[in-house]
């Protein structure tokens, strides 16, 4: 019996790299147990994503009555703490507590700041749904407060978070061990929205509540096993000069090639993000399907990430220039919508799913192609901040763009309502869709921003960093 546990084990290392995106990213220094138990604060981050996005916003549209707009911008609150990744980031780089860390007292404190957030969450949900006898503003500061809590939490613990996995993961290996990362992310998202949507089959306003704390405990614990002798602890020289922000800023971004990819991935990000407060709407009452059948859309959509991932994987290893695996999701994402736009005239929920899945497959080749580029755009800077600035500018422009759907939705949807656009643009599909072409003029855009940095720049260190990813999973 132990033979053939053993045989299976060596067969399972031989086979792992060529079907786990970013498994080869495991070395000497940093094994694969303690590489994938230092991901599961992605998990959890994950589950907040899960929630926030893929079943707290279908609720309160749908079975809470909550307007559409101010379901926008409960959701995009969390996003208002995205601006400072860079300088948490920054923090976490020059800072040193008694006890010698540096990353650890930052994603501590971001897993405190989720924590408290879930907890008061459901109950100022309730109040602001009006089915209690309290006040509505307590139920909206309530909601707003918990949510703002949500997003420092979780993009404080997600900045730090990578930074320490790039500080124990060789030079060589950073990319793929960060895009690895981001692997987890995404199981963390399917795995919770699969979950959520089977505790949600039958739903009540107490099990809303018990699915929220219980996503919060299961936070801390998720976070807590992460952190388990993780950094190595150092002394603490009290005298040393820190460097300041503005300089390492100016270091990190004093090239048009880095404004322009920070650009790209700003259009990018927010023409993928808008359809995020209204896809699942958009199928319960376009559609007719139930709140257990749109949730599952955000395991599908997670599903084609890590898709997408497993084949920016092998193209990486290949040589593939990242900027090119970022346009090419980009234009699948212009399918994508086509998909999601046709499957309301056709009555089609096949094809809305097709198009939920390749929503996902495309912002994931979008999402990793940026990432790997921008560890590449320039090494004066520490992990933090680098990796700081990329989400800053992702969460931002996510943010905004999650914003401003809901109220483009509502707006657009008063004027079919009311004739204002035509007799042929009356339904209540109008304002879902005249979002979703915005989304495919903003790809577009994204495509004109891409496309100079597509082109080899001599001695570029962003052509440098893919190449060193493929060296090394040849070496693997």
């Amino acid at each position: 019996m132990k033979r053939l546990a053993a045989r299976a084990a060596r067969g399972w290392m031989r086979i792992a790299p060529q079907f786990l995106p970013f498994a080869d990213a495991a070395c000497t220094e940093l094994p694969l147990p303690r590489l994938l138990r230092l991901s599961l604060f992605q998990v959890s981050v994950g589950i907040a994503a899960a929630l926030l996005i893929g079943t707290l916003n279908r609720v309160m549209i749908v079975e809470l009555k909550v307007p559409a707009w101010l379901v926008a911008v409960m959701v995009a609150l969390p996003l208002l703490f995205a601006p400072f990744r860079a300088l948490v980031g920054f923090r976490s780089d020059t800072y040193r507590s008694a006890l010698g860390w540096r990353r650890v007292p930052f994603i501590w404190m971001g897993t405190m700041l989720q924590f408290g957030g879930l907890a008061i969450m459901p109950f100022s949900l309730l109040i602001l749904s009006g089915d209690t006898h309290g006040p509505v503003i307590v139920g909206q500061v309530g909601a707003a407060l918990a949510f703002l809590l949500v997003g420092a939490g979780f993009h404080t613990t997600q900045t730090t978070g990578l930074a320490l996995a790039t500080d124990l993961a060789p030079v060589e290996l950073r990319p793929r061990v960060v895009a690895l990362m981001y692997v987890m992310l995404l199981f963390g998202v399917a795995l919770s929205s699969l979950t959520f949507g089977w505790l949600l089959t039958h739903f009540s306003e107490l099990r809303l509540i018990q699915v929220v704390q219980g996503a919060g405990l299961v936070t801390m614990l998720l976070n807590g096993i992460a952190l388990w002798k993780q950094e190595a602890r150092r002394p603490v020289d009290r005298g040393a000069a820190r460097p300041k922000f503005r300089d390492s800023w100016q270091a990190y971004a004093g090239s048009n090639r880095a404004l322009r990819f920070l650009l790209a991935v700003g259009l990018g990000s927010a023409a993928f993000s808008m359809q995020d407060i209204l896809l699942e709407p958009y199928g319960g009452q376009i559609l007719g399907l139930s709140v257990s059948a749109t949730t599952l859309l955000t395991a599908i959509i997670a599903f084609g990430a890590l898709c997408a991932f497993t084949l920016a994987a092998r193209l990486l290893a290949r040589g593939a220039d990242p900027y090119r695996i970022a346009a090419a999701g980009v234009t699948v994402g212009l399918g994508a919508f086509a998909c999601i736009i046709l499957s309301a005239p056709f009555e089609s929920p096949l094809l809305y799913r097709c198009g939920s899945a390749l929503i996902g497959f495309s912002g994931g080749l979008f999402g990793v192609g940026t990432l790997i580029a921008a560890m590449g755009i320039d090494s004066s800077v520490d992990n933090g901040l680098a990796l700081g600035a990329w989400g800053a500018v992702q969460a931002c422009a996510a943010g905004t763009a999650i914003a401003i759907s809901g109220a483009l939705r509502d707006l657009f949807s008063t004027l079919a309502a009311h004739g204002a656009l035509g007799p042929a643009l009356t339904g209540p599909a109008v304002g879902y869709g005249c979002v979703y072409h915005i989304e495919v003029v903003m790809l577009f855009a994204t495509l004109i921003a891409i496309g100079p940095l597509v082109r080899p720049t001599r001695g570029s260190l962003v052509s440098a960093g893919y190449r060193l990813a493929g060296a090394s999973g040849s070496h693997q």
